[in-house]
């Protein structure tokens, strides 16, 4: 959310405005730090302005896509039955369907936006998150305390998630970290695609759809948003190692 101070307060520039006499200018440039794009706008802000969407899509993609994952996952491993056997058909046949073919027939439908672009993730992403947390729920629905929990009366919705949720959240933590830059990724691909969010919004990977015809005159328009990408992402995996660890100590790599 920083963007917008950071490019009106300290960069004094509009990362929107036009300018096509100072078009393509490279790194270090008066007035443009990291240059400028093939239309004069100052990159710099409009990689802050991207990392802010691209970010967001992230972060808003993962939960969409666990919280799905968690409700399924919890049903069909409390109640098991016709719903499991329901469930387990779906996952395994979107399983069996590419996954980028997937993204991209989901999102040819869909108007391209940050919004639907969420929706696409997490329509196409949730059977990992379901398939994980059906089986702890398989496991924590055995438990003694969730017995005595069952013989008290207790009704399977709140079982679930006043006893089975809350022995999910290190498990969920971590998933969700990974998933962050997952989406990040994925979202870079359909916007490379042409079938993530349309020009003239920025995120990563738009612009990197946007500069690839530069790639010999103006190479930093390329390799900025991509390096910025895969640091990201590594970082996201990195801490997801990291709340791994601190979950469990116990665990080596």
């Amino acid at each position: 959310m920083a963007a917008p101070l950071i490019c009106s307060q300290i960069l004094k520039v509009d990362p929107n405005a036009t300018d096509p006499r100072n078009r393509l200018l490279g790194i270090g440039a008066p007035g443009h730090l990291f240059g400028t794009d093939h239309l004069g706008r100052d990159h710099l802000g409009r990689l802050l302005f991207g990392g802010q969407i691209s970010l967001a899509i992230g972060f808003f993609g993962a939960v969409t896509t666990l919280a799905v994952g968690v409700v399924v996952g919890m049903a069909t491993g409390y109640f098991g039955g016709i719903i499991d056997d329901f469930s387990n058909w779906v996952i395994t046949t979107m399983d069996s369907l590419p996954a980028l073919y997937l993204l991209i027939a989901v999102s040819a439908l869909l108007r391209p936006s940050p919004q639907s672009l969420v929706l696409v993730i997490a329509i196409t992403g949730w059977t990992g998150a379901a398939r994980l947390v059906r089986g702890q729920t398989l496991v924590i629905r055995q438990l003694d305390y969730v017995t005595a929990a069952r013989a008290l009366g207790a009704s399977p919705w709140r079982i679930m998630f006043a006893h089975v949720f809350p022995n999910l959240i290190s498990i969920l933590a971590i998933t969700l970290a990974l998933g962050v830059g997952g989406v990040i990724l994925a979202e870079a691909t359909l916007s490379f695609l042409n079938l993530g969010v349309q020009a003239p919004t920025p995120t990563w990977g738009n612009m990197l759809t946007d500069s690839q015809s530069y790639f010999r005159t103006a190479g930093h328009l390329i390799v900025l948003p991509g390096l910025l990408i895969s640091v990201t992402v590594l970082c996201l995996y990195i801490i997801g190692d990291g709340v791994r660890d601190a979950f469990d100590p116990q665990t080596n790599d």
